[in-house]
């Protein structure tokens, strides 16, 4: 078996994780009951052989985390908007396994209808989260720093004022958020997605109570990954010097996919290596995710392993990881 590194995200009431060759969405319904879709997902990067080129992975990356994130999200909500049960994909409180539904099995009747009513509201939203987070993360300092060249005539005193104008507003927007009730229950979920695959890499049986001893944090966490961009911009930036404000908020926008494609490469050093640098590149994030994370219950460790079983195959994985037998 070959060594893979899967990742998740917390949606509302459940787990999205994401494997080599599938992505799962599980969700504890009000009812208490789990339903679980598998959906068969290939990166662009695997399918045209670009994972060893630098810089694109990570955007082409970035842009399907966006994607997938986002659709699971929606589709967790739909638990909530309609609790009428279906014979499939559910799992009752005996603990028996839910069963899976893959989209592969639909007709091409149903995917069609199914895709022509949410690609216009996924696409919407898309722009609409991208409009915000660019208007609030990258524009709004840029602009304030930008302001700062009427006072002082050194372009790195603005340009540094800005980054870390960017990060003061990335945590007051989590510090904020993080009060609201349904925030506090999804941040939850995050730790125990981040628990899940903690449990897993360290080779430990998948139940509720070992995932639950665990650190709910993870140096490959999307919290840490924003980071990065944030520390990563405040460098880039400091390379741009215009006295133009509508050039100098065009120059932010542009470089965007070149900084998260950068992010991506220092976030997979810091997971794949344990050593003094990685250390120091991981801990701001990692001191983040006590913002994002919190500690689960044992039926958010429950949704987690449903949803990590559904996109590896954990048996053999546990195997490999006990024997560092790996291909």
């Amino acid at each position: 078996m070959k060594q893979v590194r899967i990742g998740g995200q917390a949606v509302l009431e459940g787990i999205m994780m994401k494997g080599p060759e599938s992505y799962s969405l599980a969700v504890r319904k009000p009812d208490g009951e789990v339903a679980v879709e598998v959906t068969p997902y290939r990166s662009l990067c695997e399918r045209k052989g670009l994972q060893r080129v630098p810089i694109l992975r990570g955007i082409i990356n970035f842009i399907e985390s966006l994607y997938i994130g986002i659709k699971t999200l929606m589709h967790s909500s739909e638990y909530f908007e309609d609790e009428e049960e279906t014979p499939a994909g559910k799992a009752g409180k005996s603990g028996t396994a839910p069963e899976k539904k893959l989209r592969s099995e639909k007709t091409e009747e149903e995917k069609a209808k199914e895709e022509k009513e949410n690609k216009g509201y996924m696409i919407g939203t898309l722009l609409v989260s991208l409009i915000f987070a660019i208007g609030l993360f990258v524009l709004l300092p840029s602009f304030l720093g930008g302001l700062l060249l009427k006072l002082t005539d050194q372009q790195w005193v603005a340009n540094l004022s800005e980054g870390i104008l960017r990060l003061l507003i990335f945590l007051a927007y989590v510090a904020i958020i993080s009060r609201v009730e349904e925030i506090k229950r999804t941040f939850m979920y995050h730790g125990a997605e981040h628990k899940a695959i903690n449990c897993l890499e360290a080779g430990d049986d998948l139940t509720p109570e070992n995932v639950l001893k665990h650190t709910r944090f993870h140096k490959r966490c999307g919290t840490s990954f924003v980071f990065i961009v944030m520390i990563i911009s405040i460098i880039v930036f400091m390379f741009v010097h215009t006295e133009i404000m509508w050039l100098r908020l065009l120059s932010r926008i542009l470089l965007i996919p070149v900084i998260a494609g950068l992010s991506y490469e220092v976030l997979q050093y810091a997971g794949r290596h344990e050593n003094a640098c990685s250390r120091i590149m991981s801990a701001p994030g990692l001191w983040v995710q006590r913002l994002t994370t919190k500690e689960p219950d044992l039926s958010m460790a429950e949704v987690a392993i449903w949803a990590v079983e559904q996109v590896i195959d954990v048996r053999e994985y546990l195997e490999c990881v006990r024997n560092n037998s790996f291909e």
